[in-house]
């Protein structure tokens, strides 16, 4: 069960609304998560609401919309550890025609973005982000049913602890309203590799 009493903000958005099935977001110009990679540049000043977490197996649902309109504007699912240790899973809008739905991790400073074109008429997208020991999958959904894999992935410092929620941010000189409903934590549903074993650890 997602508790939103448990929540805490890292960052505060320009303003917000934090209800116990829907959280409202108005970004701030000019925010951002991103380390070091091809831009050389270094942001880490993005709101980001999140809860903490001992649990080694779950899975945090969420249902994102969005009145994006400006290039890079995006919100989704995240779990951000500190400024070079963090996961994001989100849709970036681009122009009228397309956008970038997409995942970034950052392990010890250095991002990486994986994504693909979706149409900029999309305004609503599901997020699954599920944890099993320090890896992680992230994946989406049009309609909280089907979901798709975007990402496997392994966090070097989320060993223990971590913490996880939602985010939005807008990098370039914009501002615009994020709505996140439909929360749930769960058992993990990303389940156990039925495939080749493991190697061995000799």
């Amino acid at each position: 069960m997602f508790d939103v009493r448990k929540l805490q903000w890292t960052r505060e958005p320009l303003s917000c609304t934090v209800e116990d099935d829907r959280i409202e977001v108005v970004t701030k110009p000019r925010t951002d998560l991103w380390q070091r990679t091809y831009y050389h540049f270094r942001n880490d000043n993005a709101p980001v609401l999140q809860m903490r977490t001992r649990e080694k197996y779950f899975s945090f649902v969420v249902k994102t919309e969005f009145e994006s309109g400006h290039r890079f504007d995006q919100c989704g699912v995240v779990l951000y550890l500190d400024s070079e240790n963090w996961l994001k899973g989100s849709i970036e809008y681009e122009n009228e025609e397309f956008q970038h739905l997409g995942s970034v991790v950052t392990n010890h400073g250095y991002s990486d973005w994986a994504t693909t074109e979706i149409s900029a008429s999309v305004k609503s997208m599901w997020y699954r982000l599920s944890r099993r020991e320090d890896d992680f999958c992230i994946e989406c959904s049009l309609d909280g049913v089907r979901f798709a894999q975007m990402r496997v992935c392994h966090m070097w410092e989320a060993a223990d602890e971590i913490a996880f929620g939602v985010y939005a941010c807008s990098p370039e000189d914009s501002s615009f309203r994020a709505v996140f409903t439909c929360m749930d934590v769960t058992d993990c549903k990303w389940l156990a590799h039925d495939g080749q074993k493991p190697d061995s650890d000799e």
